[in-house]
């Protein structure tokens, strides 16, 4: 996260200094990625928790919530 914060807040220099549009669109590629990561990390975190729970547990209900939650994190990609 304080690589995200970092990378952002040089962006926001590079902007306010007018410098050259592609390198703030490379520096820009480096964010989306870093988030791309991010997320990966949270998603597995999450089916090992979350929907591990879910699946283990006695609740049909449950469970497929967590399925329709990540089924409609997946259709907005």
């Amino acid at each position: 996260m304080n690589y995200l914060s970092g990378h952002l807040e040089g962006i926001k220099k590079m902007l306010e200094n007018d410098k050259y549009c592609l390198d703030i669109i490379k520096q820009n590629e480096a964010v989306a990625a870093a988030i791309k990561k991010l997320n990966c990390l949270i998603l597995e975190n999450h089916l090992n928790t979350c929907v591990t729970e879910a699946i283990k547990g006695k609740n049909p209900e449950e469970r497929k919530k967590k399925i329709k939650e990540l089924l409609k994190v997946f259709e907005n990609e």
